[in-house]
């Protein structure tokens, strides 16, 4: 698999589970569920950022 393609995928990802942490975040009482999913977006840009600065 080419990098490009493997960064396209984690920024779709990283987008998809932005989304998700910010409707979790204004929709639920319990903010832990928020944080795991922000914390698993945040992740994933991380890994997107190394693998184009690496490359």
């Amino acid at each position: 698999m080419s990098t490009d393609k493997l960064r396209n995928i984690l920024n779709i990802l990283f987008m998809v589970l932005a989304l998700a942490s910010v409707i979790m975040y204004f929709t639920m009482d319990d903010k832990h569920p928020f944080m795991y999913v922000c914390g698993v977006a945040i992740f994933l840009k991380l890994m997107e950022f190394f693998i184009r600065f690496t490359r």
